[in-house]
């Protein structure tokens, strides 16, 4: 059997583990769920205070904090829930649209 990580395409069924189990934790980092969103966040980097108000507010862990500075949205899992921007007190965070 192979790990859910190592699922592929082309992986046949007799590879898959019984009833599609995943045994291994933390793969909530392998499944790409921000596909599904209907607006994202844009961060306007120039109105930003690097309060990082908004990072532990993010239901999905999709503002990366690196040295104490917040970086551009995981777009990967961000669901495109507006948390961010509304405890934003500086306005540095705007929904838009998605256009997929």
């Amino acid at each position: 059997m192979i790990k859910a990580s190592e699922i592929t395409e082309q992986s046949t069924w007799q590879e898959m583990t019984p009833g599609g189990e995943i045994y291994e934790g933390g793969t909530a980092r392998l499944t790409l769920t921000g596909e599904w969103r209907t607006e994202r966040p844009v961060w306007i980097e120039d109105k930003c205070r690097q309060c990082l108000l908004c990072g532990p507010y993010c239901p999905d862990s999709s503002i990366p904090v690196v040295s104490g500075k917040r970086e551009e949205f995981d777009y990967d899992h961000c669901k495109g829930c507006g948390i961010c921007a509304k405890v934003c007190p500086f306005k540095a965070i705007e929904m838009e649209k998605e256009a997929h």
